[in-house]
């Protein structure tokens, strides 16, 4: 497999143990510095994904991705890899994978990836991508567009990337369009929690979300464990937070984290997100009926 080279020379070149690390500029119009920085402290000190953490998550992420779209001929683009769990999970689905993230969760994923060869890190942003358009089979941004300023944007940057034919798969926060009023009104107060906790100091920030981790988290999740337990599975699906259910102590602390320490969050409604990429130039676009809402995939034509 052909392997692109960089459209520029990386300001810097960091060896690693393993590989190189190449970084570039991170400046841009479309990125807030601080919500880069807080991710790059998030995924430094939440980088401890064994294979079984990463397949659990996976198999729900990839649930409309098949061997059509990746494959041994894939050469892939990870756009915020973050600890560069997504890359490894796909480094022996796809033929080569490019992992970029503007952060320091780059270093993260250095440590993560360190034996496996088919894989570049590249620490830039989205409008700094350095790489020639309408080259990557597949590209993916999981978790990353809405907390970017203007998602459509950035969206149509990671798409140019892609060949025609090629696939763009998207996670992107739902604005709760599937669920009632008391679901609408607890996010309402979380939200509020929310924009508290994410300005706390790094360290207290830190301590706050874990014991938001213990108190609102896992008491909803034992109880959504215990409904399904008797039987009550369908229950247990509609409960807030039902999709912790068969996730570790670990990955709750780390989304606690993710949720409540960032200050730059926006969501959509499912025809937003199949109009945004529609927009974008992609059709045949398939959205997960399944959650995390909503992830979605659609072929550039």
């Amino acid at each position: 497999m052909d392997i692109c080279s960089y459209q520029r020379k990386p300001e810097q070149v960091i060896e690693s143990k393993t590989r190189r690390i190449n970084l570039f500029d991170i400046n841009g119009k479309n990125i807030d510095e601080k919500v880069v920085s807080d991710f790059g402290e998030e995924w430094l000190k939440f980088n401890d994904f064994n294979n079984d953490r990463i397949r659990t998550s996976a198999e729900e992420y990839f649930d409309i991705i098949d061997r059509t779209i990746i494959n041994e001929k894939t050469y892939a683009l990870d756009i915020g890899c973050g600890t560069g769990r997504w890359t490894k999970y796909l480094s022996d689905k796809a033929g080569f994978i490019e992992a970029v993230d503007p952060s320091n969760a780059i270093f993260a994923a250095d440590k993560l990836l360190k034996n496996i060869k088919n894989v570049r890190l590249t620490k830039a942003s989205i409008e700094t991508l350095p790489f020639p358009d309408e080259t990557f089979d597949f590209a993916m941004s999981i978790g990353v567009l809405h907390h970017v300023p203007d998602t459509f944007s950035a969206m149509a940057d990671c798409v140019k990337k892609v060949k025609m034919g090629g696939y763009f798969y998207v996670y992107l926060y739902y604005n709760l369009d599937k669920r009632g009023m008391v679901f609408k009104a607890l996010f309402t107060a979380s939200n509020l929690i929310r924009k508290v906790v994410s300005r706390l100091p790094g360290k207290l920030k830190k301590f706050v979300c874990d014991l938001l981790a213990i108190i609102i988290y896992m008491p909803v999740i034992l109880l959504t464990r215990f409904l399904v337990f008797i039987g009550l599975q369908d229950l247990g699906r509609r409960m807030p937070l039902a999709t912790y259910s068969n996730k570790s102590f670990y990955i709750v602390r780390n989304d606690a984290l993710d949720r409540f320490g960032t200050r730059l969050e926006q969501r959509f409604s499912k025809k937003e997100i199949y109009k945004m990429m529609q927009d974008c130039g992609l059709g045949e676009i398939v959205i997960s009926p399944s959650a995390p809402y909503y992830h979605a995939i659609g072929k550039r034509l």
